[in-house]
């Protein structure tokens, strides 16, 4: 199944749903079809590629604050790369340890294949003579790509 786009009434994007919730979503009316396949149907439907909703949904929490801290946010921001060598990231590494006060924060965490993390273990780039290749930072709603 293929994902499909939700806009809001106004045609800003929200996020994306599976193509069956979209179509849960035109079947109880609260979103129509805004762009679909080609020559494609699911029942009286053209399969969706994007919704837009019916009614406005207010989305100030998304300008309020930005995405919290997760692990798949943060393989998410750095494109499942690794911070240190570029190759595909498989986890997250801590640049200030936890076991030195390091928390779970968008500031001090990036995506690590799992070698570079190992490599790095208890220490900090600097310690361990690996520099960072992107610096870690916060996101934002519109930067976060989608997962």
């Amino acid at each position: 199944m293929s994902d499909v786009l939700v806009l809001n009434a106004d045609l800003g994007p929200l996020h994306r749903v599976s193509l069956r919730h979209a179509v849960r979503m035109l079947v109880r009316e609260v979103a129509e079809v805004h762009e679909a396949r080609p020559d494609r149907v699911i029942g009286v439907w053209p399969v969706p590629t994007v919704v837009r909703l019916v009614s406005y949904v207010v989305t100030r929490w998304r300008h309020s604050r930005g995405p919290a801290w997760s692990r798949g946010g943060v393989l998410a921001r750095d494109r499942g790369r690794c911070a240190y060598c570029g190759r595909l990231a498989t986890t997250i590494d801590h640049v200030l340890p936890r076991s030195r006060g390091g928390g779970n924060t968008w500031l001090n965490t990036v995506a690590a294949c799992g070698g570079c993390n190992q490599r790095k273990g208890d220490r900090t780039p600097v310690e361990a003579r690996m520099p960072l290749r992107t610096v870690p930072a916060v996101p934002t709603w519109a930067t976060l790509p989608p997962r």
